[in-house]
């Protein structure tokens, strides 16, 4: 014989009578309280056998809870269904409430343990007074996972009204917080402290500067300061207006760039400081490891400073590798002086 069980769309017997499958029915008053025998209204349902069943365990209030289950040491409430376990709607209080002394409120087994979902408010909320909130874990993945379908959301947001901290990594023995992004990895509104080293995986510390050629120059191209501010190739031997070196040629790319903003003239990052290559010409001279370079009459290139009177104000920097010969790009140590 089939178990019977709780079903929600019929009519239910009198208090105190038992059904057709004999499941005694109890007595209770109007309105539902956990430490009270349950109550039973003439029209809110009847019992039927476990096979005829969606649900596990339905209940419905338009004024209060729809299910409230309760225990000091087990599970407050448990369903079982081949659709849903349990399910509870309520237009005004709670679908479902479970509360435990000892154990969980309420526990959800199955693909997803537990969905929340709302059309117009939060999905799943938490609260605790003493500790966490919401608390994920995950033995394999990410302990907590969020995903946002909003161009102007987030994945993953935190607030603090009280004055704290808003957003809080932290790991023992890895990194406490990764960012990625194609356009910026991380973008920051106001000041930043860093109490430890910051370490940069590029090479040097370049500065956006307006460029008078409205073509990108390319990278590698020693420049010359123009009278309206602006930079172009140097064409010069020895030329004092000299700036530095376009930033990202070769494996060197630039680890900061200062001046980031909006112009109405091409911009690009010029290397003050650090490593960089750089454009030469070993016509006028061959180029050891450790010369000094300036301006040469060759569009962009350097060359070695063969008179070191006359180069002061126009020295790049320091050859880091030798050219023997005919142009070519290596890296320099960009020292203006």
């Amino acid at each position: 014989m089939s178990q019977s069980t709780f079903n929600p769309s019929g009519t239910i017997p009198a208090a105190g009578a038992k059904s057709t499958h004999d499941v005694a029915v109890p007595a209770g008053g109007a309105v539902f309280h956990p430490d009270k025998p349950v109550p039973i209204l003439p029209t809110s349902a009847h019992f039927s056998a476990v096979d005829d069943l969606i649900n596990g365990l339905y209940g419905g209030s338009k004024k209060q809870t729809g299910v409230v289950g309760q225990s000091e040491a087990f599970t407050g409430v448990s369903g079982d269904g081949p659709v849903m376990g349990v399910s509870g709607t309520s237009e005004n209080g709670e679908g479902v409430n479970g509360s435990s002394t000892n154990g969980d409120g309420v526990v959800g087994t199955g693909r997803r343990g537990v969905v929340g979902i709302s059309a117009t408010f939060q999905g799943v909320y938490g609260k605790s007074i003493d500790n966490a909130g919401v608390v994920g874990e995950s033995d394999k993945l990410h302990a907590l996972f969020g995903i946002c379908h909003n161009s102007n959301g987030g994945g993953v947001f935190g607030t603090n009204d009280k004055g704290g901290v808003g957003l809080i990594g932290v790991s023992d023995s890895g990194i406490g917080v990764v960012a990625r992004g194609s356009v910026l990895a991380g973008r920051f509104e106001g000041d930043v402290e860093v109490t430890g080293d910051i370490r940069l995986a590029n090479a040097d510390c370049a500065e956006d500067f307006d460029i008078a050629d409205e073509r990108r120059v390319d990278p590698g191209t020693v420049m010359v300061l123009g009278e309206e501010g602006a930079l172009h190739p140097s064409d010069r031997p020895y030329d004092k207006r000299v700036a530095g070196v376009i930033s990202g040629a070769g494996d060197y790319k630039p680890g900061i760039v200062l001046d980031k903003r909006e112009s109405q003239r091409q911009r690009q990052p010029l290397a003050l400081v650090g490593k960089v290559y750089c454009k030469v010409d070993a016509h006028y001279g061959s180029i050891a490891i450790g010369d000094l370079l300036t301006t040469s009459a060759t569009a962009g290139h350097a060359m070695k400073a063969g008179e070191p009177l006359h180069a002061f104000g126009s020295v790049i920097g320091k050859a880091l590798r030798p050219l023997k010969w005919g142009r070519g790009l290596i890296p320099i140590l960009i020292a203006l002086q």
